[in-house]
């Protein structure tokens, strides 16, 4: 039996754009003809199960290996194999219909995926690294005869007779000179460990033969020697497989170490299991980043039946749990998966939802559980909590009840727990309650203590998103306002009607603002003498609330917040005229004596807040001994 014929594509251009338009991507070649030899063995295995192949089934490994000397690499299976007429159907009838479309549309094509999953030319990636391809097959069927195909990139093709004894397929590439690469151990092994690391099928790899060092035979070429192949690459039943009743704490834990070998132990994980209206699998880890925001994304690993698609899963997972690793395996994403599919496909759109409420269930089931052990994870889980609230509705209506927000004195409250806390004490004058909130404990530690002599409660939030998540909490809470503590003195941070009134007359106060303005001299401080406490500081220095969070926000959201990350630092200087340091500038004896107190004052003031730097402070250092 020989036979010669045309490939049906009815042109000839298909190879060339195979080859050039996924050349950055060529290592695909073996997860396509892995995953097909994978295929063939699974289903002889479900023929066997519902008695349709009643054979037997025997050592159904993969095998994958490579010949330096011969300059091949084969793929080996015991699966269902093809009769001479299914070659023709399956192989030489490329599927897909208008071949000058195709050829028209993917010319310019950069996504190697998106060619080979519309199209089924899986096997045809072969021809990325291999300039001749044989197949050398025997169907299951009883009374079938083996058969050889053979192709050298062209459309032509033959088919003959062919010798295999046993029942499967041995696919062998004959790699060209341009992809020599792949006929290394360590470059196949590691494309091996990222595609087919977790196969539902055994899977074997090594060499066909390989050369002895230092020999040579008479001529004076190499000598070779065969290896046996034994090394089986995969874990054909990873954990996400299995029922989360039949794992350990410690499976959870080993398979994490398995995916990220240096990374520290994760807080917790969730198992998912759905299979309507979509088929999803998966463990979820949520690990400990800290602030680390950008550092730790694309740790999420994206499998079609166990075979690895991608780590960037950005369509797939909601833009807040990009942070989270693990795994997420799901038939509905087709192997080959290109962007704009990912975009568009409605599959997507219910799984990305689905794990958002797999996420905030789960969260809200450790908070009910065990409050105590919830706080303590909070440092942790609290960025992914509050990127959630702030990027999805439907995660901020269940995240209100177990967003944690944290005080100067480590205690822990919900959002409604701590707005029953304050609201007696922090509601000004309008009905507005006011939280308080600092983002460097040490830079604004009087404030915070001036805040607390006042009986006023302050927040810690010192994450990179907790401008962003201010704003979504004044938006969504009701006559509810946030203030950082250095907004203003701790007088006027909540406006009450019982105010202190300033001792100085109006033209004491025009004349202290004055000796303030000259001594200071920067237009970026603005001087308001105020009456305040006695007991507090003589000179304060803020920012507006609102200018300063635009500035927070211009750091991490860029866009149209960029244009107030540019604008100069703006401060508010409050001269507190009831304190008798105020006093004695106004009553020094001479000009000179008047401005240098009230420079000590106001670099105090910096100095408080870190401020006070290079020659400024090299200058007041020197004033102080003198003064002293």
């Amino acid at each position: 039996m020989q036979e010669k014929g045309t490939i049906s594509i009815h042109t000839e251009n298909i190879f060339p754009i195979i080859k050039k338009f996924l050349y950055s991507d060529n290592e695909i070649f073996l997860r396509e003809l892995v995953s097909n030899a994978v295929d063939a063995t699974q289903k002889i295995k479900r023929l066997a199960t519902l008695g349709q192949y009643t054979g037997e089934l025997g050592d159904v490994t993969v095998e994958v290996a490579f010949d330096e000397k011969k300059k091949t690499i084969t793929i080996s299976d015991r699966g269902l194999g093809m009769t001479a007429e299914e070659i023709k159907k399956y192989i030489n009838q490329v599927a897909f219909s208008g071949a000058e479309e195709f050829v028209e549309k993917f010319k310019d094509a950069k996504d190697a995926n998106e060619i080979i999953g519309k199209f089924g030319l899986g096997f045809y990636s072969a021809f990325m690294v291999a300039d001749k391809v044989e197949i050398h097959t025997l169907s299951y069927q009883e009374g079938s005869e083996a058969a050889k195909w053979t192709c050298d990139g062209s459309t032509e093709f033959e088919i003959s007779k062919g010798k295999r004894k046993d029942r499967g397929t041995d696919i062998i590439l004959h790699i060209n000179k341009d992809s020599e690469e792949f006929l290394d151990k360590w470059k196949l092994q590691g494309i091996l460990d990222k595609y087919c690391k977790f196969l539902p099928v055994p899977i074997k790899f090594g060499t066909k033969s390989e050369s002895v060092e230092d020999g040579v035979d008479e001529k004076g070429d190499k000598k070779w020697k065969s290896v046996e192949i034994d090394n089986i690459v995969n874990t054909t039943a990873p954990i996400w497989t299995k029922s989360p009743s039949d794992l350990t704490d410690e499976d959870y834990l080993k398979f994490y170490k398995e995916l990220y070998p240096m990374s520290e132990d994760p807080l917790f994980w969730i198992h998912l299991n759905v299979d309507y209206p979509f088929n999803l699998t998966g463990v979820l880890y949520f690990p400990k980043v800290k602030n680390e925001f950008e550092l730790q994304r694309n740790k999420i690993k994206l499998f079609s039946r166990q075979v690895f698609i991608t780590d960037e899963v950005k369509d797939i997972v909601p833009e807040f749990l990009m942070l989270l690793h693990g795994v997420i395996d799901s038939p509905d994403i087709p192997l080959n998966v290109s962007r704009s599919f990912l975009q568009a496909d409605s599959n997507v759109k219910k799984i990305n939802s689905y794990i958002t409420k797999k996420v905030a269930d789960k969260l809200g089931e450790l908070y009910k559980k065990d409050r105590k052990a919830y706080e303590e994870k909070w440092n942790d889980i609290g960025l992914f909590v509050k990127y959630g609230m702030i990027s999805e509705e439907k995660f901020y209506e269940k995240g209100k009840d177990f967003a944690l927000l944290k005080n100067t004195n480590n205690e822990y409250f919900t959002i409604e727990e701590y707005q029953s806390k304050v609201k007696p004490v922090q509601t000004d004058k309008n009905e507005q309650t006011i939280f308080l909130y600092a983002t460097d404990l040490n830079k604004q530690d009087s404030f915070i203590q001036s805040a607390n002599k006042k009986g006023y409660d302050v927040l810690v939030m010192d994450s990179p998103i907790d401008s962003h998540f201010i704003q979504n909490l004044e938006s969504k809470l009701e006559k509810t306002q946030l203030k950082r503590v250095d907004a203003d003195v701790a007088e006027k941070l909540i406006q009450k009607d019982d105010t202190y009134a300033n001792l100085l007359t109006e033209e004491q106060s025009k004349s202290v603002k004055e000796i303030f303005e000259k001594a200071i001299s920067n237009t970026n401080y603005s001087v308001e003498v105020e009456g305040l406490s006695p007991e507090e500081m003589p000179v304060t220095i803020t920012m507006e609330e609102f200018m300063r969070r635009m500035k927070d926000m211009a750091q991490t959201g860029g866009g149209a917040m960029s244009f107030y990350g540019s604008l100069p630092d703006h401060y508010k200087v409050a001269i507190n005229g009831n304190h008798p340091v105020v006093d004695k500038v106004l009553k020094a004896e001479t000009e000179e004596e008047k401005t240098r107190l009230a420079k000590q004052a106001f670099d105090l003031a910096l100095l408080s807040q870190g401020l006070l730097t290079g020659k400024d402070l090299t200058a007041f250092v020197k004033r102080s001994v003198e003064m002293m």
